[in-house]
């Protein structure tokens, strides 16, 4: 990569708050602190939204079924959600972020990019304005938060899962290309199980050996991801931090280990997904009209099945409504089922003042 001037380099913080709605449910419970506990439903169908740290050392993750969460850890707590809490507290940390910059990217209530190239507060040191921040994020919350920080969002990304919990770390222009070289395409952010598998096939397994192809050949086998692929296995990424966005849509899809044949486990395995496109609706203010439900079956043939409501979906018990009923009529399914996928479409800004109602959030 070309060496950049210092001007020209952008300054990028990605901010993650951990185990934010687990940690929440800690910090208002002293009875809970130091145990493991996960927030979410303990019933069959439940889907874990956050697990304190105390329970992922026993393998417990958010988008889990409960059943398998409370089978690797017996003693798990389960405590149900408290969205508008949440939702406070993240609106908390959003006044933060708005002290330093306006050009603030939020990614669901616990996340967010922040450009800080040109800042509020005059500051030259993204390191140090992410230290401001995480402490003035303890300190108005009593909550942890770990940041990432570097030229571009994969990099902050990336940077910020380096020292978690409640630590930063920096990826610098001159460090970036060998950080992505040394790393497992596995965790790459943006590369999922299934591109992941298929990296693997073709014999790309760390960043090094996906510098080592030619962009042809991505968009051959990765299509439109292709350049993105290219770009960042050089440690370049060129997307902008974009505040206020309001994107033509927003998807979730899941490649599962084994196939399903069943409407009850297609049932659970979307629930994640909903949670997922759910909650980054609700952590930007954004309704959506249009539901798409993507069925990927063990041949590869794929169909879709859209619905269209005349309003804003209401909230997520609608969502899963929806959801449910473009599922039933598909089983049983002629062959089995690898691929599940949900797209919402027709976004549009919640009007001011208006509470969707919230649920599970990934």
């Amino acid at each position: 990569m070309n060496e950049m001037s210092a001007s020209s380099v952008r300054k990028i913080v990605h901010i993650d708050m951990d185990a934010f709605y687990a940690s929440v449910e800690q910090r208002d419970n002293q009875d809970l602190r130091g145990k493991p506990i996960a927030v979410g439903g303990s019933a069959a169908r439940g889907v874990v939204a956050a697990a304190s740290y105390e329970a992922r050392a026993y393998g417990v993750h958010s988008a889990m079924p409960s059943v398998t969460a409370k089978r690797k850890c017996p003693e798990l707590i389960f405590v149900a959600p408290r969205f508008d809490v949440y939702k406070a507290v993240s609106q908390q940390i959003r006044e933060i972020f708005a002290e330093y910059t306006a050009v603030i990217e939020p990614l669901s209530l616990d996340e967010a990019y922040l450009d800080v190239t040109h800042n509020l507060k005059g500051m030259e040191i993204a390191t140090e304005i992410a230290l401001e921040i995480r402490a003035k994020i303890k300190q108005a919350t009593g909550l942890n938060a770990s940041a990432g920080i570097s030229y571009n969002k994969f990099l902050a990304k990336m940077a910020s899962d380096l020292n978690k919990p409640n630590g930063q770390a920096v990826i610098t222009p001159k460090n970036g290309p060998a950080f992505v070289e040394a790393l497992p395409v596995k965790k790459f952010h943006g590369v999922g199980p299934a591109t992941a598998d298929k990296m693997h096939r073709l014999g790309i397994d760390t960043g090094a050996d996906l510098k080592g192809k030619t962009l042809e050949f991505l968009v051959e086998h990765f299509g439109k991801s292709g350049p993105y692929f290219h770009g960042i296995a050089r440690g370049i990424d060129e997307r902008q931090v974009k505040p206020n966005r309001v994107r033509k849509s927003v998807g979730a899809e899941d490649t599962f280990s084994h196939d399903l044949h069943a409407y009850e486990p297609a049932r659970q395995g979307l629930q994640p997904l909903i949670e997922k496109v759910w909650a980054y609706c609700e952590a930007n203010g954004i309704g959506a009209k249009t539901v798409t439900l993507k069925v990927k079956y063990a041949d590869f043939h794929q169909i879709t099945r859209s619905k269209t409501v005349p309003t804003l979906l209401r909230g997520i018990t609608e969502l899963e409504e929806i959801i449910s009923l473009m599922l039933a009529p598909i089983f049983p399914p002629r062959k089995g089922i690898r691929l599940l996928g949900i797209t919402l479409s027709s976004l549009e800004r919640q009007a001011s003042g208006t509470e969707p109602q919230l649920r599970l959030a990934l």
